[in-house]
């Protein structure tokens, strides 16, 4: 199943950070507003949530277009790997 990836870019004291990442079902991929990946089942789903989560989770962005592009990017080339 093909799911439209989000998450929230927001300010702290080091700089922005990027974490509530989530999934939803799409027919219809937007790319100008996150990316999309497809998925076998819930499982792996889950677990690559997860495993962005934790890779951001101390990551800090000086603006919310360089905070955009990088999870961009590590998400697609993440999902190229599985």
């Amino acid at each position: 199943m093909l799911y439209q990836l989000g998450w929230a870019t927001l300010p702290g004291l080091r700089g922005l950070s990027c974490s509530g990442f989530r999934a939803t079902p799409t027919e219809t991929p937007d790319h100008e507003r996150g990316v999309a990946v497809q998925f076998t089942d819930d499982h792996q789903r889950d677990a690559f949530l997860r495993s962005i989560e934790e890779h951001f989770a101390a990551r800090r962005f000086r603006n919310a277009a360089d905070a955009f592009d990088t999870v961009k990017a590590y998400v697609l080339e993440l999902a190229a790997k599985r």
